[in-house]
């Protein structure tokens, strides 16, 4: 292996370009693992590093891509042997790492994690770092006391990779799950991963700017922010608690402390990019049982390296629906 394809970024005109292109090995970041990358995804933060003022990317030129999944190499960590199944999500890859939107990648070791018992390979990369945020979400909520008993969970921006995963997991969980979209062409499809029903934008907001509303869910899994998570917390069950890890509808959030300490209500942050190895462990192993989508197979789509920018731009035009794996070096 001393030339291999990528999609690289870089300047030109003022703004940026990513094309597929020849690369050698020398190319590579320095790490402990080397991997050849069978499987990638398209995410929100990849969707901002191919456009020119997503203000993810720091220096051209440069291979995005936040997960990756493939077949090691070459080790210097005694943890990974060549021929191990692993894939990373987070950390600086595909930030200011080369990602993996490349045939070959090479990281750290401590990014890495072997795959799961119960997860083919490609299927880490249809949850990716949407499907582990939405787990660290339900997570969240459990170990905040909210039970599939204790009364219906909302999902925001359920048509997203984050939103449709929690839909799935909380599913199959056995709690009352409550969808909310604006994308029409998606209700059928929550309602196949286990959706309840479906709520609207416009029930979202409703009562908006009232610092309390009339008491309805017991968690909440938001990928939304902004007003929408103002007027989700003012409509929390007393003791209620909402996993809150997006902010397509803003970063300010026009709410009151009174739902905090009238209501017991907790906002909890979710940030999978750092999260500590022993709960992605912890999770992932969850994610190739007990968590695992009963549809997961069927949650996504494929695409190759060169279809990458068309696929990031739809995403940034609030076209996107669900997971898309990038085939690199697998089928489509």
């Amino acid at each position: 292996m001393e030339h291999f394809r990528a999609l690289v970024i870089e300047q030109a005109n003022g703004g940026v370009i990513a094309r597929v292109k020849e690369m050698r090995k020398e190319q590579l970041p320095a790490g402990d693992v080397l991997i050849r990358v069978m499987y990638s995804s398209v995410n929100y933060k990849d969707a901002l590093a191919c456009s020119p003022g997503g203000r993810i990317v720091k220096e051209y030129p440069f291979i995005p891509g936040i997960d990756a999944a493939g077949v090691v190499v070459e080790s210097a960590s005694p943890k990974f042997q060549p021929g191990d199944e692993v894939f990373a999500t987070g950390y600086e890859l595909g930030v200011s790492h080369y990602g993996g939107y490349s045939e070959y990648a090479r990281m750290p070791a401590e990014w890495l994690l072997h795959r799961p018992e119960g997860l083919p390979l490609r299927e880490t990369m249809v949850i990716g770092t949407a499907g582990f945020t939405a787990a660290m979400s339900v997570a969240a909520l459990q170990d905040s006391g909210v039970q599939p008993d204790s009364g219906p969970v909302l999902v925001t921006g359920a048509s997203g990779g984050v939103g449709s995963t929690a839909v799935a997991i909380l599913a199959k969980l056995g709690y009352e799950v409550v969808a909310a979209t604006g994308k029409a062409d998606m209700h059928e499809r929550l309602s196949q991963l286990g959706a309840a029903r479906i709520a609207s934008r416009e029930e979202l907001l409703e009562g908006a700017g009232k610092p309390l509303n009339r008491q309805i869910w017991a968690g909440a899994v938001d990928c939304v922010g902004g007003p929408v998570l103002a007027n989700v917390l003012s409509r929390m069950h007393y003791g209620g608690a909402v996993a809150a890890s997006g902010l397509t509808a803003g970063t300010e959030l026009p709410a009151t402390v009174l739902p905090f300490i009238l209501r017991g209500v907790r906002l909890l942050g979710i940030d999978s990019v750092y999260a500590p190895a022993a709960l992605r462990e912890r999770l992932w192993t969850l994610l190739g049982s007990t968590y695992k989508p009963a549809d997961l197979a069927r949650m996504s789509s494929g695409i190759k390296l060169d279809q990458i920018p068309e696929t990031t731009a739809a995403m940034l035009r609030g076209e996107s629906r669900g997971r898309v794996v990038v085939e690199i070096g697998g089928d489509v």
